[in-house]
């Protein structure tokens, strides 16, 4: 009697095991790849066949031809693997001078702007270190750089970054953004003609 109740416990576990372990998350895993390929995938993002980043990690942008990123939190920049914000209080020395930096650099970058137009997502880096997108008065303030290093017009590109800004998800949540590494994708392709 007592081996018989073992064996259908010990079959019951391995059946529990193939099912809910195994068959499960192989369901669930279909289900996305099916429904949400792009979105399962990481969101890669591809230019000319090549991945070039993922829409939901930002990326450091160094030259001047091109529209920067928040600043990221991370070390290196943009370092998935450690994501994190730098948990500085809002009166915190290390904030503060963090702050000034990155203020200093955007008002060295785009000459003629002053210290009240820089909007804080272009001097603060956001809560995980990695935030893809900027405000789209982040993207128009870069605008006169931008066109003047890539000798484009300057509508051309405020109509450019105009295509480019995403409204609130359903109307109702987050703020209108500008996603930078498909901005600047898109910068290339325009640069090019």
């Amino acid at each position: 009697m007592r081996l018989k109740v073992i064996w259908s416990a010990l079959r019951l576990v391995v059946l529990s095991v193939v099912v809910l372990g195994l068959g499960y998350n192989l369901l669930i895993v279909g289900i996305g790849q099916a429904a949400f390929s792009g979105q399962a995938n990481g969101s890669l993002v591809k230019h000319h066949g090549h991945i070039v980043g993922s829409r939901l990690i930002g990326q450091q942008f160094t030259s001047a031809r091109f529209f920067e990123g928040r600043p990221s939190a991370t070390s290196p920049p943009y370092n998935a693997s450690s994501s994190a914000a730098s948990n500085y209080g809002p009166t915190n020395p290390a904030l503060l001078k963090e702050i000034r930096t990155n203020l200093a650099a955007v008002l060295e970058e785009n000459p003629g702007v002053k210290a009240s137009q820089v909007p804080p997502d272009l001097v603060e880096s956001s809560a995980s270190g990695l935030d893809p997108d900027i405000s789209p008065a982040a993207a128009y303030l870069q605008v006169p750089r931008v066109a003047r290093v890539n000798h484009l017009p300057v509508a051309t590109v405020r109509d450019l970054v105009a295509k480019h800004v995403s409204g609130r998800f359903i109307g109702l949540y987050g703020a209108p953004h500008v996603n930078v590494l498909e901005l600047n994708l898109a910068l290339l392709e325009l640069a090019k003609h």
